[in-house]
């Protein structure tokens, strides 16, 4: 289909997105735009077009992820949505590398809660050797008790060495989101490039890791950045896919965001999932305060969620997920 004007394409059925996708065949960026500017009467179509894409790699299951704020704080970077950063004056806990005991009984514990993957996160620029060490240790000692759960871990930028390491310990994912597009990235950080996490993922996918990798709506970005964020997701070929909402918290310069509405929180779900048809999307951090009582209708694009919170902000709790999976004839992944 050749480059149209959104007003043509908001005449083209979804379904026909859907079988684009299902081909192999991008959205055009016209295309793409008006998937985010579909008119709200139209969200239930556009959501069954994404489901249409879910199904046929994911079926109906749904992955429940936990996330473990392994180091808390302490972190020289001046990403603006993050309490975390050094000119975030939140109110949060700091603390360094959780001890390896620690780091492996909280991996029990999210087994215990349905997780499928277990992913440790610490803030900061990037891993120490010191770091590394231990979360190779930690992983290892997981894997021998857990051999079907999948490990993730989150340690900011890393060069090939720090993830060959990582990859020869187990870990099976790295997340590194690029969090918006390369043009509004300077708008939230300038303590790092948005080439500097590029190079990360692709250090992470030449180690032979797994990547997650997404990005974060409602930050003060156009809907152009979120289609840029969109496609540079697919030309990086991620695996998985978190979109998160932002959380506006008290201390950090976007604190006075206002929420993302639910229906453009959804369309541009669907829109990830049509230009990343194979890639575990998930319904990431602040879903449920910007989605609210549509959090369900999220699991139409999305193939994956988190439970039980986001690092320095509580979420949904592991048996109201499961609930809530249920309540839609969806099925929790099991190992």
């Amino acid at each position: 289909m050749s480059t149209m004007s959104v007003e043509a394409t908001t005449a083209v059925p979804f379904a026909a997105f859907a079988e684009r996708s299902l081909a192999g065949d991008a959205l055009t960026r016209a295309e793409a735009r008006a998937v985010l500017g579909a008119p709200d009467e139209r969200l239930a179509e556009l959501l069954a077009a994404a489901f249409t894409v879910r199904e046929r790699r994911w079926g109906k299951r749904v992955k429940v992820c936990v996330l473990q704020n392994a180091r808390s704080g302490l972190c020289p970077e001046d990403c603006g949505y993050c309490s975390q950063s050094k000119i975030s004056t939140a109110d949060i806990d700091t603390y360094r590398l959780m001890p390896h005991d620690q780091l492996v009984a909280k991996a029990d514990d999210a087994v215990a809660r349905g997780a499928r993957r277990y992913c440790m996160v610490t803030s900061g620029r990037g891993p120490s050797e010191r770091d590394l060490d231990q979360l190779c240790t930690a992983t290892r000692d997981i894997k021998r008790t857990h051999p079907d759960l999948e490990i993730c871990v989150s340690v900011g930028l890393m060069d090939d060495a720090a993830a060959r390491r990582l990859a020869d310990a187990g870990v099976g994912w790295v997340n590194h989101n690029l969090n918006t597009s390369e043009r509004f990235y300077p708008q939230i950080c300038t303590t790092h490039t948005y080439a500097d996490r590029v190079a990360t993922v692709r250090a992470a996918q030449r180690a032979g890791l797994n990547t997650c990798c997404g990005g974060i709506i409602g930050m003060g970005e156009e809907d152009e950045d979120v289609v840029d964020l969109a496609f540079a997701l697919r030309e990086l070929r991620v695996d998985s896919l978190p979109v998160n909402f932002l959380i506006p918290i008290a201390g950090t310069p976007l604190a006075e965001r206002p929420t993302t509405h639910a229906t453009r929180a959804l369309k541009a779900l669907a829109l990830m999932r049509f230009l990343n048809p194979e890639a575990d999307i998930r319904s990431a951090g602040g879903r449920e305060r910007t989605l609210g009582d549509w959090q369900a209708l999220a699991l139409y694009p999305a193939n994956s969620i988190f439970v039980n919170g986001y690092l320095t902000t509580p979420g949904q709790a592991a048996a109201e997920a499961q609930r809530m999976v249920a309540s839609l004839g969806f099925e929790l992944e099991a190992e």
